[in-house]
């Protein structure tokens, strides 16, 4: 975002990282920072700066001031998520024609880090085909490749709209279908509710690095069997698509017993 700010006018970025102590509670508009130490990266640049209606809107998801084609405006949201997630918090000051400068504080580790011990985890396989939409392509390629080599059999595709086409054209060629939130065109709250609508009974994943707009009760709500939060751990994401798939076919061996 930085460097986009700069093609106009402009000729620094700057990212620092640096020790921070809070004596007092201080409060920051929306963030309030506890006493404690703080590690903070800062990321700076003397681009075009935004005015204030900008700043207000900045986590919005699908909100941007690109050109289209030039972004999604997902950047900051799910930057914004994770720093929460982290217990941090992030500081912005801009203005226009001034550049902006972002700083994001983490709460500082006390103490030795022990190294974690690695343990041996052995992963269920399956041979069940799976629906997984994401329009990020690099998360998508990797956990494909992760659920292939179990033995899934997966159609993979960055578009939910070709998703819902697929879906459409085989609704019972699938066992699961996987998608992130956050996706241009639709939503994955929004697919799944289509999804839902021709075949009530399929498990659906829902991934999200964003959580105001959907959280687990709402998608439970929507007939959506599963919630998890990004940025996934592969070893967990894949016990939850096997935990998923068994729940659902003891379900099924429960009713056809009665």
């Amino acid at each position: 975002n930085a460097a986009d700010a700069m093609q106009t006018m402009g000729s620094t970025l700057t990212i620092a990282l640096s020790n921070k102590v809070i004596v007092k509670e201080k409060n920051h508009g929306r963030h309030t920072l506890a006493p404690g130490r703080y590690v903070q990266l800062t990321v700076s640049d003397d681009g075009c700066g935004m005015d204030v209606e900008t700043l207000n809107r900045i986590y919005d998801p699908f909100f941007t001031t690109k050109a289209v084609g030039k972004g999604t405006g997902l950047g900051l949201a799910v930057v914004h998520g994770i720093v929460n997630r982290h217990g941090g918090v992030i500081l912005v000051e801009s203005r226009p024609d001034k550049g902006t400068v972002f700083k994001i504080l983490f709460p500082a580790h006390e103490g030795p880090v022990e190294p974690a011990p690695k343990a041996q985890t052995v992963l269920a396989t399956g041979t069940e085909r799976i629906l997984f939409v994401d329009d990020e392509p690099l998360i998508l390629k990797l956990f494909q490749q992760r659920l292939e080599n179990l033995g899934y059999r997966v159609y993979a595709t960055t578009d939910p709209v070709d998703a819902l086409k697929a879906f459409e054209a085989d609704p019972d060629g699938f066992d699961l279908m996987i998608t992130d939130m956050a996706m241009p065109c639709m939503t994955g709250d929004q697919l799944a509710v289509k999804i839902l609508s021709i075949r009530p009974e399929i498990p659906i994943m829902l991934c999200t690095g964003y959580s105001e707009k959907i959280s687990p009760e709402k998608a439970y709500k929507l007939g959506i069997c599963s919630f998890a939060m990004k940025p996934l751990d592969q070893t967990d994401f894949v016990k939850s698509v096997r935990e998923v798939l068994d729940r659902v076919k003891n379900e099924a061996e429960e009713i056809n017993q009665y």
